[in-house]
């Protein structure tokens, strides 16, 4: 966690985050829609990289950053179909269920693109594996994404069966992840992108065992009403798997412009 606050997009980005936090619920609501396109511009800002060792920009020719823009839409659209799901979800029982479904279909999304980044870049001379494992995702990701989006499925008799689909694109990652280091296994940056991914993997998979538990809330009913519950704490580690995964994301990009193929 140190080494990931080191990079100065990821404090930034905290820094973004917690201001958010400070200001009163109408502001929250009503942002100012300027000020907060120059803050996302800021943080994503992939033209004037540095190193944490240097602040020397570095010289070399920039490989592609469609995969990133990939992983940060899909965050973005996590983030704002999660604000929407609470922020409307009271109008009615029926646009409730339906924006629930937005909800973990949002998560979803972000699972799918946050995968883009680390493949792209790690396999970017094997480009056959792209194919393998960006299309193995997205495929597992549609499908999860209908099922959230089914009202058969989206019962709570489906809860568990829903939560090994999440369980699932998480492990997912486990192949890549694997074959990844076989590859790279000389590489002095191997250690560090491990440590960034296997944290994302830890928040992803224990948010997912407190959406299935449903702790605290069961343990203690009407204590956790306004604050606290499962979901609340779901949606928490989601956003630090993603926060842990955007650092890692920045390393394979600096080490892919440095080194190429």
């Amino acid at each position: 966690m140190a080494n990931l606050l080191e990079l100065p997009q990821v404090a930034d980005l905290i820094t973004f985050l917690t201001r958010s936090f400070l200001i009163n619920g109408h502001t929250n609501v009503s942002y100012d829609s300027e000020d907060l396109f120059l803050g996302i511009t800021n943080l994503v800002n992939l033209r004037q990289i540095t190193t944490p060792e240097s602040d020397v920009t570095l010289p070399v020719t920039p490989v592609t950053r469609w995969p990133f823009y990939v992983f940060l839409g899909g965050s973005l659209f996590c983030l704002l179909s999660s604000s929407v799901c609470h922020l409307f979800s009271c109008h009615s029982h029926h646009l409730n269920l339906t924006l629930l479904r937005l909800d973990y279909a949002g998560i979803t999304t972000m699972i799918i693109t946050s995968f883009f980044p680390p493949i792209y870049y790690i396999f970017q001379c094997d480009p056959q594996w792209h194919f393998v494992y960006l299309g193995g995702i997205t495929a597992l990701g549609l499908f999860t994404i209908l099922t959230l989006l089914s009202p058969t499925l989206s019962t709570s008799k489906f809860r568990a069966f829903r939560a090994l689909l999440f369980t699932s694109m998480g492990l997912f990652g486990v192949v890549p992840g694997i074959h990844a280091s076989i590859v790279n296994w000389s590489n002095p940056r191997r250690n560090v992108t491990l440590a960034y991914e296997s944290a994302m993997a830890i928040f992803y998979l224990t948010g997912t065992m407190f959406y299935v538990t449903r702790i605290p809330e069961r343990l203690k009913p009407g204590w956790f009403d306004i604050a606290g519950h499962s979901h609340q704490i779901f949606h928490v580690l989601v956003v630090m798997g993603a926060l842990a995964h955007y650092g890692a994301s920045l390393v394979f990009l600096e080490w892919r412009d440095r080194n190429g193929c």
